[in-house]
């Protein structure tokens, strides 16, 4: 009863509503704006200087990075891209190791590697949406060959056909490959490349990754997750000083390694598919030039995203029926 009491006696605060300031103060406007202005002027200087620095790299280039002897990870290759990465980074002198669901098909991408006398070149099975088995073959990794030094995330799927036609489990399968694979090879490789602060890390996306495209609804917000995951990453390691882990992510239009079964392409001659071979050797002058990202081909990011914001949405819609590709369902 007492304490009862005691409750009872106790008074609760009182906020007088009216006392707070509900106006800005005038003073600290102007000095808010006046550093505003001060700030903006040391952006515009800034920027001046980072497109002279732009210019003069184009005109004198700095010499590539090299890749012998680093240790090179690639999904996905057992054909396509992934296949071309491996020979080329061989052909430079890197350890490759193959990664694949396809047993036989890698194999026989390591076997052309040797026969070609290139350095060691390992192929390891692995089902890259199960986060289980990526863990556990990247130990084997680390164990049998050593600390991944460039991550390649090449491997994915595209099923193409309207959104109600994906089965549950076939949505599920496209961002168990094309996404979550990638956190899980990150968490498998990227702690021994902050502890040596030391590595590249190359995601492919898509062109399905800056736009949106009929029968790929899936697909295309796979990709587009695949760009966030790399643009998100990139400000959280380059918030640390000294950071020496590079990223790139690149963004090719249709390769022609049989997933655009049915490719519609408004001028092919002027848009033709890419070869893989060709998307290969681009992949690789982005992680050794250290490009951030890149659209294959070059002016592709540009044709795609420039008109969305100056252009009204009926003009950029109408830009892009008129010159724009497709794929058709392959169910037809």
């Amino acid at each position: 009863m007492k304490i009862d009491k005691m409750s009872e006696t106790v008074k609760k605060p009182q906020i007088n509503v009216a006392s707070i300031e509900t106006e800005p103060n005038p003073s600290a406007i102007w000095y808010e704006l006046m550093l505003a202005i001060v700030i903006l002027l040391g952006f515009l200087v800034r920027v001046i200087y980072y497109v002279g620095e732009s210019i003069y790299t184009l005109i004198n280039p700095p010499p590539p990075k090299s890749v012998k002897g680093e240790i090179v990870l690639i999904t996905g290759t057992g054909h396509g891209i992934g296949k071309q990465l491996a020979l080329l980074y061989a052909s430079e002198g890197s350890t490759v190791i193959g990664w694949d669901i396809n047993e036989a098909n890698n194999q026989k991408t390591i076997k052309e590697i040797a026969e070609k006398g290139y350095p060691k070149a390992y192929s390891y099975v692995c089902d890259i949406s199960n986060r289980d088995n990526v863990l556990q073959v990247a130990k084997r990794v680390q164990q049998e060959v050593g600390d991944v030094t460039i991550l390649i995330n090449n491997a994915g799927i595209m099923p193409t056909r309207p959104l109600l036609e994906h089965s549950h489990v076939e949505i599920e399968k496209i961002f168990g490959i094309n996404v979550m694979a990638q956190f899980w090879t990150l968490e498998a490789f990227l702690p021994s490349m902050k502890k040596n602060n030391y590595g590249h890390i190359v995601c492919l996306s898509s062109m399905a990754g800056q736009v949106g495209l009929v029968n790929l609804v899936p697909y295309c917000a796979s990709k587009f997750a695949v760009r966030g995951l790399m643009e998100a990453l990139h400000e959280e390691l380059r918030g640390h000083p000294k950071n020496n882990i590079h990223l790139s992510s690149i963004y090719p239009f249709m390769v022609d390694t049989g997933l655009c079964k049915n490719p519609v392409i408004q001028f092919p001659n002027l848009m033709p598919m890419e070869k893989p071979s060709e998307v290969a050797k681009t992949i690789m002058h982005c992680q050794r030039n250290n490009i951030l990202e890149k659209s294959i081909p070059g002016y592709m990011a540009g044709f795609v995203n420039v008109p969305r914001f100056l252009l009204p949405l009926k003009a950029g819609l109408d830009l892009k029926d008129t010159f724009g590709a497709f794929v058709d369902s392959d169910k037809k």
